[in-house]
């Protein structure tokens, strides 16, 4: 396939690159879905989850700015990652000051209590809060940043991380693009053997990140669609978790009081503030009222070519193969 047209497909948002469909949305004659967890078609590759613990041993870093992040773009996969075996940790790089009611200082007290909902509801161990001011992580030094995730990666002998798309186009804000950059850079630096020795003199040991998964919240190259229908509940209470900025907390049970007062209701809310807070989240935020003004479908967008009902996609970057380690394996001989 051309660059040129490997690009425009994905940037339609990974709907049709490669899900078997033509440049029609038509599905050819005899294309059936195939069941292995991973099955390439075109330039996508879609993950499925998979039963036992695959991935027992091996460490995941969820870094998000703010606490909304992660379970927006990618609490699915996080808890699908999780309930595969692996021991997870969220990195929060901000504040939130600039969210919620109240004061600033009130924004942070109440999104440090959500941020640690969050990890709770996607099972993840431990939080740690870098605590820059939230929209100015432009400001501070970049190396300063690194530094501290690089020592995280090191410490936490972290595998695979999940963040923001430093690729992902027209995003504003600068809490999202600089955290990409960084995540990006200390991933690698974090497997060399010079950089930051001080560290290193303290007992840890170079050790790069092996598997990235970023998301973005506008056009993107994605390049694998994961399906989080066996865990859309999980990424649902971690929305939930998030009372304090973005679509969580009461917004569900506000709306069913609105209707009420207008002698109406939506089925989908039940018949309690609970439900009607959970299902507005997973009918409304997740369907219904996706970031289509940044071009994102929703979970139930992404997931419809390929036969799932909720779906996340990312550019994913994997361990890179060996190419003379694979020639010496087929052509080597005894002697």
């Amino acid at each position: 396939m051309k660059r040129r047209e490997l690009i425009e497909g994905a940037l339609l948002g990974g709907a049709l690159t490669g899900s078997g469909l033509n440049a029609f949305g038509q599905s050819p004659a005899g294309h059936q879905p195939q069941e292995a967890s991973f099955t390439r078609k075109g330039e996508v590759v879609i993950e499925r989850a998979v039963p036992g613990k695959p991935h027992a041993g091996k460490v995941l870093a969820a870094i998000q700015p703010h606490a909304d992040d992660v379970p927006l773009f990618a609490g699915g996969l996080v808890a699908k990652l999780i309930a595969e075996g692996y021991t997870g940790y969220l990195i929060r790089t901000t504040n939130d000051e600039m969210t919620g009611g109240g004061s600033r200082g009130e924004g942070v007290l109440h999104n440090e209590q959500d941020n640690e909902a969050v990890a709770r509801a996607l099972g993840l161990k431990k939080t740690y809060d870098l605590s820059y001011r939230n929209h100015r992580l432009d400001a501070p030094s970049p190396q300063d940043f690194k530094g501290r995730l690089i020592l995280l990666f090191r410490l936490l002998q972290v595998d695979t991380i999940v963040s923001y798309d430093h690729w992902g186009l027209y995003e504003e804000n600068p809490d999202h693009y600089v955290t990409a950059a960084v995540v990006e850079s200390a991933g690698w630096m974090a497997g060399m053997s010079k950089d930051y020795p001080e560290q290193l003199e303290a007992g840890l040991k170079p050790h790069g990140v092996k598997e990235k998964y970023y998301f973005a919240r506008g056009p993107q190259i994605a390049n694998r669609v994961v399906d989080i229908s066996g865990t859309i509940d999980r990424k649902v209470e971690s929305i939930r978790a998030v009372a304090t900025q973005g679509p969580g907390g009461e917004n569900g049970a506000r709306l069913r009081a609105r209707l009420a007062a207008r002698r109406l209701r939506l089925p989908i809310l039940g018949n309690d503030d609970e439900t009607a807070n959970r299902n507005y989240i997973k009918h409304v935020v997740l369907d219904l009222d996706s970031l289509h003004e940044r071009a994102v479908p929703s979970d139930k967008e992404v997931g419809a070519p390929y036969g799932f009902e909720w779906a996340e996609r990312f550019r994913y970057i994997g361990p890179y193969a060996s190419r003379l380690e694979d020639y010496v394996s087929r052509n080597a001989v005894r002697i």
